[in-house]
């Protein structure tokens, strides 16, 4: 799976290079700067490789501190990718802030809707061209001992794989880890995934265990 991955292009940069197939903003060389130099500023700096693949669910932890959406938007910014997210289907209704919210990549979802939420983002994610569907898996800035299998349903159900994004506060890095395939076993898979974790330190609590 190495191959699929486009690395670093500039080894002075903090963020990493988007291979071909990624969804892109519209090109914007402030905004770029603006997410480069938050970064900087904070001594945070990204590692790993994206795939290239115009569809996968991104999953994103340990969320642990408010300041993850800091590091997390100064990347998005810096690197111009557009991310895509669920959001109330009133908030994406709005008159100016609405339509700014689905560039940005909100999917309004309505949970009142006879199909759920995992079924609205599984038929988003089959109608889009390209998307790159972002989901924090623990659904809490609180440490949780089980995380919510909403990512592992809008996967499998989407026929799309999954990729890990973590903060390691230790070592002020967001990372990109490799493809991870599925099974049918939700509960192995989740984890398996949640195993993988352990190594990186959030600001508040890690994914296996609270922060002694």
């Amino acid at each position: 799976r190495e191959g699929l991955g486009v690395s670093n292009a500039r080894a002075n940069d903090v963020v990493l290079a988007l291979p071909p197939n990624a969804p892109r903003m519209p090109r914007n060389r402030f905004l770029e700067g603006l997410g480069r130099g938050v970064l900087r500023l904070g001594g945070w700096r990204m590692v790993g490789a994206f795939p290239d693949l115009p569809k996968f669910v991104l999953i994103a932890a340990p969320h642990s501190s408010n300041w993850d959406g800091v590091w997390g938007a100064a990347v998005k910014l810096a690197m111009g990718v557009k991310l895509s997210i669920l959001g109330k289907d009133a908030l994406v209704k709005l008159p100016l802030f609405g339509p700014l919210a689905v560039w940005q990549g909100v999917i309004g979802v309505d949970r009142t809707a006879a199909h759920g939420v995992v079924e609205q983002a599984v038929m988003a994610i089959r109608n889009a061209d390209r998307m790159w569907f972002t989901i924090a898996p623990e659904g809490t800035r609180k440490w949780v001992e089980r995380w919510k299998p909403g990512f592992w349903h809008i996967a499998r159900a989407a026929g799309v794989p999954v990729v890990p994004a973590y903060f390691d506060y230790a070592n002020k890095v967001i990372g990109i880890g490799p493809l991870l395939e599925l099974t049918d076993d939700m509960h192995a898979d989740i984890a398996r995934i949640q195993r993988w974790y352990k190594p990186f330190k959030g600001r508040n609590h890690d994914v296996l265990q609270p922060a002694e």
